[in-house]
């Protein structure tokens, strides 16, 4: 996969990533939630239940590929952890579903940001 870069640091992941998706999945159940059930156009109402829709089927996809990543790191994680200045900084290699699955948090987390200052 060209321009993906097969390793991220455990800071990466636990300061950024993991961060960045939590902030998706906020997104997702409080603003987008509360526009779709605020809306009194139906096509409002629909583009808004597809967009909920389209997120909520990449966060699961996210979640599966990630929960495989956390759990091969789970050792290397704690102890990054446990270690909040960044000196256990360890490079994780990740498998191909692992780095699109880091690829989706980033775009996602970008696409909620835009629709929330996105004043449609």
């Amino acid at each position: 996969m060209a321009g993906f870069d097969p390793s991220l640091s455990s800071r990466e992941l636990l300061d950024e990533l993991l961060p960045k998706l939590q902030a998706t999945e906020q997104f997702l159940s409080e603003t987008l939630g509360a526009k779709l059930e605020y809306s009194l156009d139906p096509r409002e109402t629909r583009r808004l239940q597809e967009l909920k829709d389209e997120f909520e089927l990449e966060i699961t996809m996210i979640n599966m590929n990630l929960g495989h990543l956390l759990r091969r790191y789970s050792d290397q994680l704690v102890d990054a952890m446990e270690e909040p200045e960044g000196k256990d900084d360890t490079r994780l290699e990740l498998d191909e579903h692992e780095a699109v699955a880091v690829e989706r948090i980033r775009r996602l987390y970008q696409r909620a940001q835009e629709l929330q200052t996105d004043p449609a």
